[in-house]
């Protein structure tokens, strides 16, 4: 299992993942997750990879060469010749269902699923910036202005932190916190995704990025992050009142039974009336 979260912003692209692949209590290991595409001035994207580590590693290997034709005549096309991000898309998508064809059956008949969820976005000269979710058919979704993110992997511990603060509107810099504190929330809740996490910061129309970050357990700034979001979430729910069963004075009052709510029905067993 691992943890994966892409954010487009109107300034930028926020990637990060973490690095833990297990296939069992006993066996855990640390794989990157993140690699990152970059082309000088023409062009720069990131992929994030979770499900099967054998397929996404086939996947990431192949991309780099593989190539798609629109028509016999026409010329091939690459994710570094690629004139969109949404034709880089297709050259991934072509990708999975090369692996596919390859290992496909032979995984089936060993009883093992063709499973990986592939995250890519960046920018491609030309064009803005584009955020993909790519599946294991090869087919893919972009992100829009009502979904600015994607996750892949262990995704529900961290998305309600992602839901409450993340718009198109919000700078680079808080989104990075933001997905750091999705990560956080799920490195507690899971133990199936782990440190060192790999995060990158994309400016918009840079093309390149000084922002490319390994994060372990040593790190000044996620360890802040970490005993400081526990100790604010614990200092917002102290801060919030305990109901009232009683009707005592509240400013919000939670009344069991009132003429405006439905009491509940209670059941009681023959032996329960014995008694």
């Amino acid at each position: 299992m691992t943890y994966c979260v892409a954010i487009k912003l109107n300034a930028g692209l926020v990637f990060l993942s973490d690095s833990r692949t297990n296939a069992g209590l006993d066996q855990i290991s640390t794989f990157r997750k993140m690699i990152v595409y970059e082309k000088s001035d023409d062009r720069f994207m990131v992929l994030l990879s979770a499900g099967n580590l054998s397929v996404s590693q086939s996947v990431r290997e192949i991309l780099q060469v593989e190539q798609l034709k629109d028509h016999e005549d026409s010329d091939a096309i690459t994710i570094w010749n690629a004139r969109s991000m949404f034709d880089a898309a297709r050259v991934l998508g072509a990708a999975i269902r090369r692996v596919y064809d390859r290992d496909g059956a032979a995984l089936k008949q060993s009883g093992v699923d063709f499973n990986v969820s592939l995250i890519f976005g960046g920018q491609i000269k030309g064009e803005g910036m584009r955020l993909f979710q790519v599946y294991s058919a090869g087919n893919f979704i972009e992100a829009t202005t009502e979904t600015p993110y994607f996750q892949a992997g262990e995704s529900k511990y961290g998305k309600p932190v992602l839901d409450r603060v993340i718009t198109p509107h919000t700078p680079l810099d808080e989104a990075a916190k933001c997905a750091l504190v999705s990560m956080d929330s799920t490195l507690k809740s899971n133990l199936s995704v782990g440190l060192p996490l790999d995060l990158v910061v994309y400016e918009a129309n840079t093309f390149q990025t000084d922002k490319v970050v390994c994060i372990d357990e040593n790190n000044p700034y996620f360890r802040m992050l970490h005993g400081s979001w526990g100790q604010k979430l614990r200092e917002v729910f102290d801060s919030i009142e305990d109901p009232m069963w009683n009707g005592e004075t509240t400013e919000v009052p939670l009344m069991i039974q009132s003429s405006r709510s439905r009491p509940l029905k209670k059941i009681t067993t023959p032996q329960e009336k014995l008694i």
